[in-house]
């Protein structure tokens, strides 16, 4: 996924950038950056791999040598960023949550009109570097911007830190956040609203999709109003959000208890006690413990002091040990109960499988899993929510495969809660995965608990229905 943060001020917001961009932590294990500017010095960058070392620990002994009155951060879980340009725009840097289908498409496009690129990482291109080139091909930020809403097939949203304050624009359908806070000094745009009650910003607003604003340390200028549609990714609220945070003004934490309270009414499920999975899955065990009347009891626990993210690596086998290190199971509490645990998505199974065998193993008697999204049947063309490279990673698809054989493509039957397919799916991933029974939240349950319209949330990997931007921004720019 990814995450970022800016600030501008009147005075040095170095501190702010830092701590700013740590409150984004847990949206990547790759690479962090920070950036700032100053009139006289121009600007200081330095970029860490974070994957074996938390981001305070490897930036920290560095702050003294940022300096300047605006700045950039960023946890990338794809490039090493942020990109700094000089170009006929300018001086800039450049940071971005992204996900880009086409880097291929548009290189070859961009190395056909003899433009390079310097910012090769494993041999592959810099997907950040590729949006600073097509921003470079604007007369002005704003039309270079549009030109990544127009060519990019998947989604960007994009802090661009220039010698005239900080420039920001959401991704052009809103899939991913950014949020601006405000405070007596400047002004901070970021992915994630837990970050400013500590460092003393109030929310001041969410950009609207495809809007873009630039930030001044004494106000806020609109350079490009939202487009008229939007698609806010649903598993914002469902997995990847800190608790704390919020978008389009709705806290994750909120809407997790909601779809949990939701389910724990309809449920008749008779059981002793029910937990969730740390972290994303407390939320939604708290709610359905309350819709149920059965009393929440945390029968597995994180063991935080060396465990304390919620991503985990991107090697399978790596990532299967880490899931199994960092989750301790209470015997005291599991020995002879029937327990509803609650988990806020199945992809692979893999980790689920591990933690219904420690249940079974920590002596408890049922084990019944309730999950707080629907089945995802589809891969996510638009967020890199997840290290899936493969629609039949999903342990859905598998298992569709499995049914229904290699040239299968009707999955709607599947996505579709209550068909026959969709209920052989479900009682096939239980049975693979060890459970007594299994349920997921509902699509209609899911955006009444977010509470937004349909029309506004993306669920295409639950149900396969998204609009793409790439098509969106055609279709809206028709002459």
């Amino acid at each position: 996924m990814g995450g970022f943060f800016g600030a501008i001020s009147k005075k040095p917001c170095i501190n702010e950038v830092f701590y700013g961009t740590d409150y984004n932590s847990h949206l990547g294990t790759k690479r962090a950056g920070l950036v700032t500017f100053d009139p006289e010095k121009g600007f200081n960058r330095t970029i860490h791999s974070i994957e074996r070392d938390y981001f305070r620990s490897k930036f920290e002994d560095e702050l003294d040598r940022f300096v300047g009155n605006q700045g950039l951060g960023v946890i990338s879980d794809t490039d090493p960023q942020p990109i700094i340009v000089n170009s006929h725009l300018g001086r800039y840097a450049v940071v971005s949550v992204a996900k880009v289908n086409n880097t291929r498409e548009i290189a070859t496009e961009l190395l056909d009109k003899r433009m390079h690129f310097s910012e090769l990482s494993a041999n592959t291109i810099n997907q950040t570097e590729l949006i600073a080139l097509l921003i470079n091909m604007g007369e002005t930020f704003v039309d270079g911007i549009n030109l990544v809403y127009r060519k990019i097939k998947g989604s960007c949203s994009i802090l661009i830190l220039t010698e005239d304050g900080i420039i920001a624009a959401r991704d052009y359908l809103g899939r991913t956040p950014i949020v601006i806070g405000e405070k007596e000094d400047g002004y901070a745009a970021t992915s994630e609203t837990c970050a400013f009650p500590n460092l003393g910003y109030r929310r001041l607003r969410d950009l609207g999709p495809g809007e873009i604003v630039r930030l001044r340390a004494d106000g806020v200028e609109q350079m490009q109003p939202p487009a008229r549609r939007e698609q806010i990714c649903s598993f914002l609220w469902v997995y990847y959000g800190f608790p704390a945070s919020d978008y389009n003004g709705i806290n994750a934490e909120a809407m997790r208890e909601s779809a949990g309270r939701m389910m724990g009414t309809a449920d008749p499920t008779e059981a002793d006690c029910v937990c969730g999975i740390p972290d994303s899955g407390v939320g939604f065990a708290l709610g359905y413990s309350e819709g149920r009347g059965i009393p929440y009891q945390r029968a597995v626990l994180k063991y935080t002091p060396t465990w304390p993210r919620s991503f985990t690596p991107g090697n399978q086998s790596r990532r299967n040990l880490v899931a199994k290190m960092k989750l301790i199971p209470n015997r005291a509490i599991l020995d002879g109960k029937s327990v509803v645990f609650c988990d806020d998505s199945i992809v692979r199974g893999t980790q689920l499988r591990d933690n219904v065998s420690t249940f079974f193993e920590g002596g408890a008697r049922q084990v019944h899993a309730r999950i707080s999204c629907p089945p995802l049947v589809y891969g996510c063309p638009f967020v890199g929510f997840s290290a899936s490279k493969s629609d039949l990673e999903l342990i859905s698809r598998q298992i569709i495969r499995d049914f229904e054989g290699e040239d299968f493509t009707d999955f709607e039957r599947y996505a579709r809660t209550g068909t026959p397919e969709y209920e052989r799916m479900v009682a096939e991933i239980a049975r693979r995965l060890g459970l007594t029974t299994l349920k997921f939240s509902t699509i209609e349950d899911l955006v009444a608990s977010i509470g937004l319209p349909k029309c506004r949330v993306c669920t295409h990997c639950f149900d396969g229905t998204g609009l793409d931007p790439h098509t969106a921004y055609a279709e809206d720019h028709q002459a």
